[in-house]
């Protein structure tokens, strides 16, 4: 399952021209010092230097992957190359339990694991669709939900900039780093992505809040 994951995170990265890529991983071990430190301690609270970023980006090309699907081996051209599926490894995983669900004999049920939902068949036979809220970004607004989705046999994956950040000098920064930049993006608050498969809404959530 490992080699699969894997090798679905190399077809995310081509499908979404690297704004999906699991070979970050070295930015985004970077990053989630600093924004650790930060939180611990919001006084000091500090950017990663650019020139450590950009040393760290030497180490991110995927093509350095190198699977071998017959002997089911994983091989890092790099050694300092780092993997972190955390953009896909989410929804990758809820899709399998769905599928595991229906081979199972299940057809009707709602799976949410957060924030990444994914519903089969119906809800009841007076109610036929799962209605689920997407979350309102502005955490201080009485209104907790911006929209309510009806849906059936469908997955939806939200991607923000309002659960996982740290501030510095007065500025949030998220937790969803732009591969160009190597910076968090900053095009959105918020994006939500509907599709039947929950690994691809979750690959695309990501890519999607990295374009301008």
């Amino acid at each position: 399952r490992i080699i699969d994951l894997l090798l679905f995170s190399k077809e995310m990265y081509e499908i979404t021209n690297g704004k999906t890529n699991i070979a970050m991983g070295p930015v985004l071990e970077i990053w989630h010092d600093y924004r650790t430190e930060g939180i611990d301690d919001p006084e000091n609270a500090q950017l990663p230097p650019r020139e450590e970023l950009e040393s760290a980006a030497k180490y991110c090309d995927i093509n350095k992957i190198k699977i071998d699907e017959e002997n089911l081996t994983v091989f890092l051209e790099d050694e300092f190359m780092r993997l972190d599926v955390g953009a896909i490894a989410k929804g990758y995983a809820t899709e399998r339990v769905a599928e595991m669900a229906i081979e199972a004999g299940y057809k009707d049920f709602l799976l949410s694991v957060g924030g990444n939902i994914r519903s089969s068949g119906e809800k009841t036979k007076e109610d036929s669709k799962w209605s689920v809220g997407i979350q309102n970004p502005d955490q201080e607004s009485q209104q907790k939900t911006i929209m309510t989705l009806y849906i059936t046999d469908l997955s939806v994956v939200s991607s923000g900039d309002y659960e996982r950040y740290y501030t510095v000098n007065g500025k949030r920064y998220n937790h969803i780093i732009n591969p160009d930049t190597l910076m968090p993006s900053e095009y959105y608050t918020a994006v939500t992505v509907v599709c039947k498969d929950s690994g691809l809404a979750d690959a695309y959530s990501t890519a999607i809040y990295n374009m301008g």
